[in-house]
């Protein structure tokens, strides 16, 4: 394992680790006809302009939020006074004024953004493997994501589990012969009953099982083809600016039993990436943050791999090249293979001992996130091997917990001067603005303002949010508990207003809204149930955890208009700010069974996760819940447990050894549960390990953390456990 302590060099008034230092000059400048000393010096004025006002900022966030402690504890514990309450927000600028409408300038965005509604993948970058499939996950197979998921029942004999199962198959031939007759339906009859398809004329002709020859419905939806026009490999569909893939292969073990010799059909999907520096990855030191932008880099070049062990082969991950069709006309289509790519950087109140300034105060980990993967992203641009990420010249930075609009004014400037730097045309690097704050939620408008040339996203992120609306509400009262959180009037008003917003600043045909993470990868069909609801909502890309479950989320995509729907949106009235200002504060007492329930479930989810994280250093990955349901857990969800409790702690609904014994309890879950995992440290008998320890830390330390964030408690104790290895 990297040695935590490291030397460092002095270049100018920045003192930089060696290994950041050694990658910068040595990888990240190479071919870019940068100097070292033009990024050196750029970053050591980035940090002088940049990290003063950045800590003020912070300073802001703390200034704020212990006036709102204030309001709280003043008031007589009686219903809150929501019109008093406003008045207090807006006299403190927690609130700002309202403004008018307005439509976002953001030019050369690509289509992916602009105009195609889809999945969205978020990938920890500390993972080569994940990111590649992530990546790749632009094309899917649908009957691999149906066959190998829950969306096929396997009721009567129709099991995934051995060998291929013919009746499971046929159910999921079933499942996607449907698709085709929704999307991309015939003239005449049903895909159910084709015999053979062919091009006719520049035309996609089918041949039916009682002898009728037809088309398309809608003869535009075919686009494209590979092979024969009269015995075709793959035809191309389109549906809601999506494409459908259909292979023909008639030796193959599937195709060879089709009546058309239909072997796959391959979804478009995953049609954008968030490629994550922040929740999902646990990066402490330059060493890590070296690991990640190395990653980076190698997307941005197209030389990422990554080899693993599948069925006794060594196996070999790389991006997937473009693919091209013939068009109907006898011309060539080439669609890319790959999801565009965005990368997380951290948020503003990070900071990393990876750079030191003049000053020897650690710099802003967001102004050297900012100045390298843009640096990184650059050999993406015209003049270097351009395209393969962006296909009109853009770099994507997505910047999380952000509080209001002056910190996204912040971020606006900082990205132009990163811009300056690298010689980047204004307005080259993109913004995506998280609205997972509570103050960036209720000034949505004017933080979008404030971004107006650069917002190419804006979303809902209803776990860091909710552990926001917590921590800065803690004063107020105990908060329901964590399950019932989705039925609180603010949680609605918080995801409809930001569509509304959205619309009202012009982002369709410009910029993406957005949903949050559907949480559970292996329930695959309610996901198929519920998240329709995402599109009917107004999003035109929504969050998704594997591949698997972008194939199977496209399905959406095809059966809802997302474009008509944000047109049907828009004459809507307004979300109304007391909605959206109303408190998930408990109206009645909980039972004592209910207390300890909710303790449980609390401390496990804290401890499995903090365990791999401390441990091991993973930083999202399946942890079981308490009833062993496998979810996807980050920082986000952290954040929440561990805040619930402490304000449950702050209020008297349990106390101190009631929650230390808890904690114990479940410790011995959370070994159960991870039995056998080559990595896991086991937590008990003694429950005195580092992991433990962070567990702990979070909850009884939780009010004092700002804003309820987690990472300083994690940063530690993960560096302290990399020590104790060391």
């Amino acid at each position: 394992m990297a040695k935590p302590h490291r030397d460092f060099a002095q270049i100018g008034d920045l003192r930089v680790a060696k290994s950041l230092q050694a990658f910068i000059e040595e990888e990240a400048l190479s071919g870019t006809g940068i100097s070292a000393a033009t990024f050196w010096n750029g970053l050591a004025i980035l940090a002088r302009e940049f990290g003063e006002h950045n800590r003020q900022l912070i300073e802001v966030r703390d200034a704020l939020q212990t006036s709102v402690d204030a309001y709280h504890r003043g008031q007589s514990g009686g219903p809150l006074n929501l019109v008093d309450y406003e008045n207090f927000l807006r006299q403190t600028r927690y609130l700002w004024p309202e403004i008018e409408d307005f439509t976002i300038h953001t030019s050369n965005v690509d289509e992916e953004i602009a105009h195609v509604a889809g999945p969205q993948l978020v990938v920890p970058l500390s993972n080569a493997r994940y990111a590649l499939n992530a990546a790749n996950a632009r094309w899917g197979s649908l009957y691999d994501a149906l066959y190998g998921s829950d969306a096929i029942p396997e009721d009567n004999g129709a099991t995934r589990l051995g060998t291929y199962n013919p009746a499971r198959g046929e159910l999921v031939i079933r499942r996607a012969r449907a698709l085709l007759d929704a999307a991309v339906p015939l003239a005449q009859g049903y895909h159910q009953n084709a015999l053979a398809y062919s091009v006719e004329g520049g035309a996609l002709a089918v041949r039916l099982r009682d002898g009728t020859c037809t088309g398309l419905a809608r003869p535009r939806q075919f686009v494209g083809f590979c092979g024969e026009p009269t015995a075709p490999s793959v035809l191309l569909l389109r549906n809601n600016n999506l494409h459908i893939e259909i292979n023909i292969d008639r030796v193959s073990m599937v195709g060879r039993d089709d009546p058309a010799g239909i072997a796959d059909i391959i979804l478009e999907a995953a049609i954008t990436t968030i490629m994550d520096l922040e929740d999902s990855v646990a990066a402490v030191d330059a060493e890590d943050k070296v690991a990640l932008y190395r990653n980076w880099l190698g997307l941005m070049e197209g030389t990422l791999t990554s080899s693993f062990e599948k069925g006794g082969k060594t196996l070999e991950r790389r991006l997937n090249s473009d693919k091209s069709f013939v068009t109907p006309d006898g011309g060539e289509l080439r669609l890319p293979g790959r999801s565009l790519m965005l990368i997380r950087n951290v948020g503003h109140h990070m900071y990393t001992d990876a750079v030191v300034d003049a000053s020897r105060r650690e710099i802003p980990e967001g102004i050297l996130d900012a100045a390298v993967t843009a640096l990184i992203a650059r050999r993406d641009l015209p003049g270097a091997q351009a395209g393969r990420n962006s296909r009109t010249g853009s770099i994507y930075i997505v910047k999380p917990k952000m509080h209001g609009p002056d910190e996204v004014a912040f971020a606006n400037q900082l990205f132009g001067r990163v811009e300056d730097i690298l010689g980047l045309p204004r307005y080259t690097v993109k913004m995506g603005i998280m609205d997972e704050e509570r103050r960036t939620s209720v000034n949505l408008k004017h933080c979008i303002r404030a971004g107006a040339d650069r917002v190419v996203f804006i979303n809902t992120g209803f776990l860091d949010r909710t552990g926001d609306e917590i921590h800065t509400s803690m004063e107020a009262g105990p908060m329901v508990r964590k399950n019932e959180m989705k039925n609180t009037t603010w949680i609605k008003a918080y995801e409809d207003s930001n569509v509304d917003v959205g619309l009202a600043c012009g982002l369709p045909g410009r910029a993406q809204i957005g949903k949050g993470m559907w949480a559970a990868p292996d329930k695959m069909a309610d996901m198929l149930e519920q998240k329709i609801g995402h599109l009917t909502a107004g999003a035109n890309t929504a969050w998704v955890p594997s591949p698997t479950a972008a194939t199977l989320h496209a399905l959406h995509y095809h059966q809802t208009d997302v474009a008509a729907r944000q047109r049907e949106l828009k004459g809507r009235s307004p979300t109304l700010l007391s909605a959206l200002l109303t408190l998930p504060l408990a109206r009645s007492n909980f039972s004592s069974e209910a207390v300890q329930q909710e303790i449980d479930n609390n401390c496990q989810s804290i401890l499995g996760y903090v365990v791999r994280w401390i441990d091991q250093g993973i930083g999202c990955s399946k942890v079981p819940d308490i009833d062993g349901v496998a979810l996807m857990e980050d920082r986000a969800t952290l954040r929440i447990s561990s805040q619930h409790i402490a304000n449950w702690l702050r209020h008297g609904i349990v106390n101190e050894e009631q929650v230390h014994r808890t904690l114990r309890r479940m410790a011995a879950v959370v070994d159960r549960q991870n039995e056998g995992g080559p990595a896991h440290q086991p937590i008990t008998p003694n429950c005195d390990g580092v992991a433990f320890k962070a567990a702990s830390d979070l909850i009884f330390m939780g009010r004092s953390q700002p804003n309820g964030y987690t990472e300083w408690i994690l940063h530690r104790r993960r560096r302290e456990a990399k020590k104790r290895v060391c």
